[in-house]
């Protein structure tokens, strides 16, 4: 069974949000870091892991993204808030294999 991951990520200062989804995360993470894609994350520097929602269901997910992406910027830190409310980086952990190929998926 697959997981889909819905996702927001913030800049250093946490003035900038963006709302993703994806099947690999990790994957997804290294993309923004390494700004393998060009828009919106490359353009504000986001890297920052501060919320993620865990589902089986595509269409779930994609939904949720659109709901959260509908939102105001205060009902998005509620979110990340109740969560994070430190607004760690929740990927941090992750660093070591961020860049190494082997462990992403082709």
């Amino acid at each position: 069974m697959r997981n889909y991951y819905v996702y927001m990520i913030t800049n250093t200062h946490n003035t900038v949000l963006y709302t993703g989804v994806s099947n690999d995360l990790e994957r997804r993470l290294y993309e923004h870091r390494h700004k393998l894609t060009r828009g919106f994350s490359a353009r504000y520097n986001l890297h920052k892991l501060v919320y993620v929602e865990v589902t089986a269901d595509v269409g779930a997910a994609i939904s949720r993204e659109k709901q959260i992406k509908g939102w105001v910027r205060a009902r998005k830190n509620a979110l990340v808030n109740a969560s994070n409310p430190l607004w760690l980086d929740l990927s941090a952990d992750w660093s070591s294999t961020l860049g190494d190929s082997s462990l992403r998926s082709e």
